[in-house]
């Protein structure tokens, strides 16, 4: 079973702690957990989304759960940090797609969007499905080799049009 760094920000704490309790039910090693004990004792996101986006980054084989209001603030501060790879799910398909096609080592949640029932079904799907490799691996490999800070990477080998945009 994998080993696992939780977070959420004050606006993820119930949805966090029903996945934590569904998590180590499955058998899965929850490490640590990160952001407030309480929903009243707010917090920044990105603060929680580095924390756990860099215990991941630091303990190769190890995911990640990070969950705020939509999902999306924690998607977003989590790609900045490199070698973690987030997605943001709505569905099980997706979250069966992401591990398995993008290598995801994290999983993003809203809680004000997304009910328990399904947040652990997404989390199910997510914490089953493994990276399919193959062809996915070289699409990975590109994404890993973006820089991050702040230079435009340019055109993309392959791309029609240089990488030029549309």
């Amino acid at each position: 079973m994998a080993r696992w760094y939780v977070g959420s920000d004050h606006g993820g704490v119930q949805l966090r702690r029903a996945l934590v309790e569904h998590m180590q039910a499955a058998g899965h090693e929850v490490v640590a957990e990160h952001g407030p004990a309480q929903p009243e004792q707010s917090c920044d996101y990105p603060d929680v989304a580095i924390e756990v986006g860099r215990a991941v980054r630091g303990d190769e084989g190890s995911m990640g759960l990070l969950v705020c209001g939509t999902g999306q603030g924690m998607v977003m501060a989590a790609n900045r940090i490199h070698g973690i790879r987030a997605a943001l799910v709505g569905d099980v398909f997706s979250a069966r797609m992401a591990r398995a096609h993008n290598d995801a080592n994290v999983i993003c949640l809203g809680q004000r969007v997304t009910g328990p029932g399904l947040a652990l079904a997404l989390w199910d799907a997510f914490a089953a499905a493994s990276f399919e490799g193959g062809r996915h691996a070289r699409r990975v490999e590109k994404i890993e080799a973006i820089p991050t800070d702040g230079r435009d990477p340019g055109g993309v080998e392959g791309d029609a049009d240089g990488g030029a945009g549309s």
